[in-house]
């Protein structure tokens, strides 16, 4: 097996990885939104967790599909276009990723260390 025809596995195991994380994220946030429903949690409180569940899920996801992008595009095939079309690609998703981190967990990410130190 050559360089190219590795990296081009490799981007792709990656990228399975990325889609197995979203659908199992997805399976087991439903299920604890479900156990947390018939524990008798408040649907309003149960609905939010669900939110932060998925929101957890599809972030590592996401990070995973970027790095199958970043390898596929750089690792194999450098063009300007394709670089171009990985700089479009990362771009959209962290902006993604930022509004979800938002939405999880309230603050943006450079948010934290403040949120840490006031505690």
């Amino acid at each position: 097996m050559n360089y190219e025809h590795f990296v081009v596995a490799a981007a792709r195991v990656i990228e399975y990885v990325g889609v197995v994380v979203l659908l199992l994220g997805a399976l087991l946030a439903a299920g604890a939104f479900a156990r947390r429903l018939l524990g008798r949690v408040d649907f309003h409180d149960a609905y939010h967790s669900l939110r932060a569940d998925l929101g957890r899920a599809i972030l590592l996801g996401l990070e995973l599909l970027v790095i199958a992008d970043i390898i596929g595009t750089v690792a194999v095939e450098p063009t300007l276009q394709n670089l171009g079309v990985l700089a479009v690609i990362v771009a959209i998703r962290t902006v993604l990723s930022f509004a979800l981190e938002l939405e999880v967990s309230g603050r943006w990410p450079w948010q934290r260390a403040q949120a840490g130190a006031v505690r």
